[in-house]
């Protein structure tokens, strides 16, 4: 395992948190309990973590990465929508899970990185350039070229692992394509 030097003292460069039973978290690195708010913050911090179990060491990241989802979500601005969960679900147990997984985790991730883009650019920009920038086409589509056709692509495998699935299906009862 790597490590990370902060004030001469070593590391690991994963930080680890151990739950307990009473679901209780302990953050190894800080010699802390923390909560799942300080929990969340290491998210928006980007600090590597993992969540383990204190008896079994069994890894709860997952868990504990959908329980702030599930709070966030409870909070009074929900990301989701009934509908947009609901087709979520529907995925599970599908021929297409696998897919729409790596669907969602590029499309994400396409998003936040033009989304880091506009922020750097808006660094450097005055007032000035603020209001020449607001008369301008929307910039928001300009840098999502790269995200549609990201999208297009996933899609158009999506496809073809249905035609796939589809010509075994009528392979297995004889028919023909």
């Amino acid at each position: 395992m790597s490590s990370k030097k902060t004030n001469g003292a070593t590391r690991p460069a994963q930080r680890v948190i151990k739950k307990y039973p009473n679901r209780r978290l302990y953050d190894t690195d800080t010699s802390t309990y923390i909560t799942l708010a300080e929990v969340k913050q290491l998210v928006l911090d980007a600090e590597p973590f993992v969540v383990r179990d204190a008896k079994s060491n069994e890894d709860l990241t997952r868990s504990i990465l959908l329980q702030i989802i599930l709070e966030e979500e409870a909070g009074g601005a929900p990301m989701f929508t009934e509908a947009a969960l609901a087709n979520i679900i529907r995925f599970y147990g599908h021929a297409m899970q696998g897919f729409m997984g790596s669907y969602i985790e590029k499309n994400v991730q396409a998003f936040t990185d033009v989304q880091a883009k506009l922020a750097e650019q808006s660094k450097t920009m005055t007032p000035e350039m603020w209001a020449q920038f607001a008369s301008l086409p929307n910039p928001m589509l300009q840098g999502m070229g790269s995200y549609v056709e990201q999208s297009k692509e996933m899609i158009d495998k999506m496809q073809e692992q249905l035609k796939k699935n589809a010509e075994q299906m009528f392979g297995v009862f004889g028919g023909k394509r």
